[in-house]
């Protein structure tokens, strides 16, 4: 099938910043002519890493943390941004010394993902972690995290969690599912 050409750019314009991002009003023109402004956050170009680690065969380890946005906890997978020269599999095994306290020998990369891609233009990359060690390094979060333990066999009692709402994190499980079923792991 032909792509379609992706639409001109007429102007851009920077109309907010923050620290981690911008917000740029994007004016566009597309093939058959019609024009739009769009606008769209701009990431700190980055991107960030999410981990499903596997403490043993049958135990994953979540993280309870503090979500700004919807002002509550909410159970998720050891995730961060990649820092400047990082790799996203230095950066994977980074957040989990940081997050829950191991490092990981052997990390299996799921897929990268995007969220809200009409709006946002981050890319996160989503790992297994297998053959965790124990090494500690200090985080930035404002307060320690909940580790929270999870067996694999009650996976479907997660997806039922009221606090495990985070699209990546159920996406993750998902994928994770997926390819211990194929036995790829």
């Amino acid at each position: 099938m032909a792509r379609k050409p992706t639409p001109e750019i007429l102007q851009r314009q920077i109309v907010a910043r923050s620290r981690l991002l911008r917000i740029e009003a994007v004016d566009l023109r597309f093939s058959n002519g019609v024009e739009r402004q769009f606008e769209r956050m701009q990431s700190s170009g980055r991107g960030a890493v999410m981990i499903v680690p596997f403490v043993d065969a049958q135990t994953l380890m979540l993280v309870r943390e503090y979500a700004a946005g919807l002002h509550n906890y909410q159970l998720g997978f050891p995730k961060g941004l990649i820092d400047p020269g990082e790799t996203p599999e230095e950066a994977a095994n980074r957040e989990l010394k940081e997050e829950i306290g191991f490092g990981a020998e052997t990390l299996i990369p799921l897929k990268s993902v995007t969220m809200a891609p009409q709006f946002f233009s981050a890319t996160m990359h989503i790992f297994i972690a297998r053959d965790l060690y124990p090494e500690r390094l200090p985080g930035d979060e404002p307060e320690p995290l909940e580790q929270v333990p999870w067996l694999l066999s009650k996976a479907e009692a997660l997806l039922e969690q009221e606090d495990f709402t985070e699209a990546r994190s159920i996406a993750a499980l998902l994928m994770t599912l997926r390819e211990l079923e194929r036995g790829r792991d």
